[in-house]
């Protein structure tokens, strides 16, 4: 048996962003795990330019339930005025994809 899981990816200047935005996101469970890919040197067109700079891959992995308002956090949150944010569903293994909708589910309040 498997689950689908979202994996979002966005990319933050440095360390310290990084490490903001993927400790927030895991204190308020929007996601399971974060993993830091990089750092990366990217190339891109912005304000009619073609730039370049070493930046931090962040690979979030979130439960369906959880994905649009991670989205919404990363957007929110992130250092850049337009943040890459890309998502797609994934299949993960039964254990894996239970323990990240266990991760990420909302707590209730009493």
């Amino acid at each position: 048996m498997t689950l689908n899981v979202t994996l979002m990816l966005t990319t933050v200047p440095d360390e310290d962003a990084a490490e903001k935005l993927s400790s927030t996101a895991l204190e308020a469970h929007l996601a399971a795990c974060v993993t830091r890919l990089g750092p990366v040197h990217s190339q891109y067109h912005w304000q009619g330019r073609i730039e370049s700079g070493d930046e931090v891959q962040l690979l979030f992995k979130t439960s369906l339930a959880r994905a649009a308002e991670l989205e919404q956090f990363i957007q929110t949150q992130h250092p850049y005025d337009t943040p890459e944010i890309l998502s797609w569903q994934v299949t993960a293994s039964n254990a894996y994809g239970q323990w990240v909708n266990a991760e990420t589910h909302r707590p209730i309040h009493v």
